[in-house]
């Protein structure tokens, strides 16, 4: 069985986790807007999450970002901000907008609220297959992981989970 979220509308689950997170800010917070620094698929489902709830978002990417995404992102409405290609320069310019702008931060996968979000995936996973005894993810930055590994421990503890990356 494959849960294919190759189909959401950003061609990623992080949307799931996005979204989670901006519908749990608190309307004070949501007004001042969200930052995030992502090279695609977290930028994208950031900024549509923002602007589905009407919030400013502004996303940090690397001057090397897909063409395509960066595209998708300032069609969703979001403020996109370069930096240079490295986890530091990221995370400085992501802080420097914080500042600037007042934004809440919402890390890509290190954030409760994202990987709560990631963790759907599983839930609906053992609604659709009810017989489901393994699940096989990928375990990029961790979020999508950590929520599966959650969600699965409180529905299901017996189900083994095995976290995979393409060889190389």
């Amino acid at each position: 069985f494959f849960k294919c979220e190759h189909l959401q509308k950003v061609g990623a689950f992080k949307f799931r986790g996005a979204m989670n997170a901006l519908m749990q800010l608190p309307s004070d917070q949501a007004e001042r807007g969200v930052v995030t620094h992502s090279s695609g698929n977290h930028a994208q489902a950031l900024a549509l999450a923002a602007k589905l709830r009407g919030v400013p978002a502004t996303i940090v990417m690397p001057k090397n970002a897909v063409p395509a995404k960066r595209a998708a992102v300032v069609a969703y409405g979001a403020n996109v901000i370069d930096c240079e290609p490295t986890l530091e320069a990221r995370e400085t310019t992501a802080n420097e907008a914080i500042q600037e702008t007042g934004g809440v931060f919402i890390h890509p996968y290190n954030h409760p609220h994202i990987i709560a979000g990631q963790g759907t995936v599983a839930l609906e996973m053992f609604e659709q297959v009810p017989e489901l005894d393994a699940i096989i993810a990928p375990v990029g930055g961790g979020g999508l992981m950590s929520g599966i590994c959650i969600a699965t421990r409180g529905q299901r503890p017996w189900t083994k989970i095995v976290a995979a990356e393409p060889k190389g």
